[in-house]
């Protein structure tokens, strides 16, 4: 992990040149998440929007495999102290498929929702409180993080 900074417009970026390095800033991320947060996760397939899931879930303790939920929509992830939602809206149908699964029962106050394909469920899924951007970038990635809530504003200047 290289070339971290937080922005004044409150906007962390990072280039994360390997697997390794997008596991460990989603662990940095994870150790501020513990009020809850909403962040959707773009980029395109194979940008590292799972491994960064992975990372925040290790900062949890969560040591097994994680796998994008393409299939089941959701991933939960129970702990002592938070409820993890891992949502891949990938092959959703149609947005509206959210509301019979009952996606509103997921965003509890304190629940952190993870999304990736988050555009997929426009019109049924809450504001973020941050967004995630995954670019290609040489043989890793470049990381974008910009925050929309108070609360989102408060994770990334807690982890400046």
């Amino acid at each position: 992990m290289s070339g971290i900074s937080i922005s004044a417009s409150i906007i962390f970026d990072a280039s994360l040149v390997d697997e390794a390095a997008t596991v460990a800033v989603g662990r940095l991320f994870g150790a501020h998440l513990r009020g809850g947060a909403i962040i959707n996760l773009d980029g395109v397939l194979g940008a590292g929007k799972t491994t960064f899931c992975r990372g925040i879930l290790n900062a949890f303790g969560y040591s097994g495999a994680v796998k994008s939920p393409t299939y089941t929509l959701v991933e939960p992830y129970e702990f002592e102290d938070a409820s993890v939602f891992h949502f891949d809206l990938y092959r959703l149908g149609d947005p509206e498929e959210l509301e019979y699964m009952g996606i509103r029962d997921y965003f509890q106050t304190h629940a952190i929702c993870l999304i990736e394909w988050p555009t997929r469920g426009e019109g049924f899924l809450p504001a973020p409180d941050l967004t995630a951007t995954f670019t290609p970038q040489g043989e890793g990635r470049a990381l974008s993080v910009c925050a929309h809530t108070a609360r989102g504003i408060k994770i990334v200047q807690s982890m400046g």
